[in-house]
């Protein structure tokens, strides 16, 4: 049966689910590649991918990460990381014990601490999630978009260009920084689970799978095809990219390097939309047994695991979960250390 990868939720409670379905594979990328950030390195080991500025990051199934493009520094060694994040020229990693790395530009240097769970790196700034629910941010702040809001409910981060975006439990918007075309001012309404700030629009996935977008669209980018059987968004400079539970890939929006036209195929299991250019991850296998997969196709969607918490479970908080490569939801609260923490 065809094996898919979700998009968002992947949740793992530590008493009733096995390790995650994680899926090894090779990168593909389109569009522009002046500097060969649209030429990612061979191999067939790739979890995660972040499409930048001018350059690439992606994390391999050990924990390791590679980059490619215009690295004005190589990332770090090791291979304890579970989250990545390529800005403008500015890079950033989050590892298994909660802490945040950052190289390259002014933007490098990240907070202390090791109570993170999520990061986005956006133009010039950076936010980074904390394990209580509240959002940091550094970085060029000139419209305040490193300036997060007071609260501890939030679940998801995005940093765009000018703008940022957050998440909250109860499945609401809230946006801040540059406004001039409604970017930072998200629909109302309390359906969302997933969201994507891209340079001057934004994106956001509802819980019946259909997309809506905001802010500028002189190209179209905020302006998302019609349907509800996607899986993941991605909001690049001036284009965005869907993944449909299919697996294969739209674009739309500006289109000057052929960034907003997706190779075909329908063995893709996530994408990164960044500046004039785009990344997709294609699936190879699916490793683990994750229970809660109702149909085997490897993954649990958002329906799914709603029925089956509604059967087994408490109710979940959110914050018990650590974000891994922004799609991904891996129990790490009990011990951060623990394999099941880390992509393996």
């Amino acid at each position: 049966m065809k094996r898919q990868l979700l998009v968002l939720l992947i949740l793992l409670a530590s008493a009733f689910f096995t390790l995650p379905a994680w899926a090894d594979g090779p990168i593909l990328g389109w569009g522009y590649n002046s500097n060969g950030q649209a030429t990612p390195p061979a191999g067939n080991d790739y979890v995660a991918i972040s499409a930048g500025g001018i350059h690439s990051l992606a994390l391999k199934s050990d924990g390791s990460i590679v980059g490619w493009g215009n690295q004005v520094e190589t990332p770090p060694d090791g291979n304890n990381y579970i989250a990545i994040g390529a800005g403008w020229y500015h890079s950033l990693a989050l590892k298994s014990d909660g802490s945040i790395v950052g190289w390259d530009d002014q933007v490098e240097t990240p907070p202390d601490g090791n109570n993170y769970v999520a990061i986005s790196a956006g133009w010039k700034h950076c936010l980074a999630l904390k394990s209580d629910g509240s959002i940091v941010g550094w970085g060029y702040n000139v419209e305040g978009q490193a300036t997060p809001p007071d609260g501890n409910n939030y679940t998801v981060v995005s940093a765009g260009w000018y703008h940022s975006l957050a998440l909250k439990s109860d499945g609401s918007i809230v946006g801040w920084g540059k406004n001039d075309n409604g970017q930072a001012t998200p629909p109302d309404g309390n359906n969302y689970i997933a969201i994507s700030a891209g340079g001057f629009h934004s994106l956001a996935l509802k819980s019946d799978d259909s997309i809506v977008g905001w802010g500028t669209n002189y190209d179209g980018q905020a302006t998302p095809p019609a349907g509800s059987d996607f899986l993941a968004i991605s909001a690049g400079y001036t284009h965005s990219l869907a993944l449909k539970s299919d697996g294969s890939i739209v674009g739309w929006g500006y289109n000057d390097n052929g960034q907003a036209t997706p190779p075909g195929g329908n063995d893709y299991i996530a994408i990164s939309a960044g500046w004039h250019y785009s990344l997709a991850l294609i699936e190879l296998s699916c490793l683990y047994f994750l229970l809660g997969d109702f149909n085997d196709d490897c993954r649990v969607n958002w329906h799914d695991l709603r029925t089956f918490t509604e059967q087994w479970l408490e109710p979940l908080n959110f914050f018990d979960y650590a974000l891994l490569a922004e799609n991904w939801l891996i129990d790490c609260d009990i011990d951060p250390t623990n394999p099941a923490c880390v992509p393996k």
